[in-house]
């Protein structure tokens, strides 16, 4: 198990100076199940790459051969916490993948600040590729069995929250530019509570002290080299400049939003662009009133957490 508050070294420049980093914030690592006890789902790991890996969720078969929707996943945390083999993320791919009835692929991408952005970028499009190379005969590519068998490359989905609700867009926008291996298109993207920010700010975003905003801060911590800064396309989707998001790769969108959420202005804003943007999709916005980021996976007992997740679950198996 991993502490999250492990103190690690990153940089040693010994006897002069070292660099630590401490995270403040995260769960523990748990591993796979062969079946949750409460979601009847399977989870096993897998390396991608060396430097990509990826959990697994595979829910209960009605028959062997049943053919499923695939939702490959980015977990949340400011793109320096958090981990797709955490207790929090764990808990939540088995909720998801039991409810929507889908194969997932939870990926274990690069953190900043050892690995800054666009590292968790490309590691997220790797990962993607990966998948989607199942579809094809190529000699020397070790073939997941779980995918191979069951996933069904007409019903592909990405996914995630805050962090991973920003990778997401910017896969569905890499795949509009680039054919998936395979040719296999995203049918869908899940973006929640995505961590969008910039320099002007948009609707309830605070009008002074802009740039001492954590998500302001935060932003350029773990992206110092965007072009742009802070209104980088990959940060500021809605920025002068920003290419058009009539291009988004994928054929739905859905973006859920909470109230209480300082990412929820700039979030009804894209979804709004995305409408008006002459993209032939169709886009679903929920708002979920009186709660916070990411609450339906922090807590996903509470009663608006499963009517929230039974809709995520509706857009991916439907």
């Amino acid at each position: 198990m991993v502490p999250a508050t492990k103190i690690e070294v990153l940089t040693d420049l010994s006897p002069f100076i070292k660099l630590y980093t401490e995270r403040l914030l995260g769960t523990p690592h748990v591993p796979p199940s062969p079946e949750d006890h409460c979601t009847g789902v399977s989870s096993k790991d897998t390396t991608i790459s060396p430097n990509v890996s990826a959990r697994l969720y595979l829910p209960k078969l009605s028959d062997p051969t049943q053919k499923l929707p695939i939702l490959v996943y980015y977990h949340g945390g400011g793109f320096c916490v958090e981990s797709a083999f955490s207790s929090q993320y764990h808990r939540y791919m088995n909720i998801l993948s039991a409810t929507s009835g889908a194969l997932v692929v939870s990926v274990e991408y690069r953190l900043a600040p050892e690995h800054l952005l666009p590292a968790a970028y490309d590691d997220s499009w790797y990962a993607l590729k990966w998948v989607c190379y199942h579809v094809l005969d190529q000699p020397h590519f070790e073939k997941d069995e779980w995918i191979t068998n069951h996933a069904d490359f007409n019903r592909v989905f990405i996914g995630g929250d805050s962090a991973g609700g920003n990778i997401t867009h910017n896969m569905a926008m890499h795949a509009g530019s680039e054919s998936l291996p395979g040719n296999v298109k995203i049918l869908g993207a899940v973006l929640s509570y995505p961590h969008f920010w910039g320099s002007n700010p948009i609707g309830d975003e605070p009008t002074e002290d802009m740039e001492q905003h954590i998500a302001y801060r935060l932003s350029l911590f773990v992206y110092p080299s965007a072009l742009g800064g802070i209104d980088n396309r990959s940060i500021n989707p809605l920025a002068d400049g920003a290419p058009s998001l009539s291009g988004l790769g994928c054929s739905k969108i859905i973006v859920n939003l909470a109230e209480k959420d300082d990412f929820t202005s700039r979030g009804l804003a894209y979804a709004e662009e995305v409408k008006s943007s002459g993209w032939k999709g169709k886009v679903e916005v929920v708002v979920v009133e009186g709660e916070g980021h990411c609450f339906h996976i922090i807590n996903p007992e509470t009663e608006k957490a499963k009517n929230l997740i039974k809709r995520l679950a509706s857009f991916i198996s439907q």
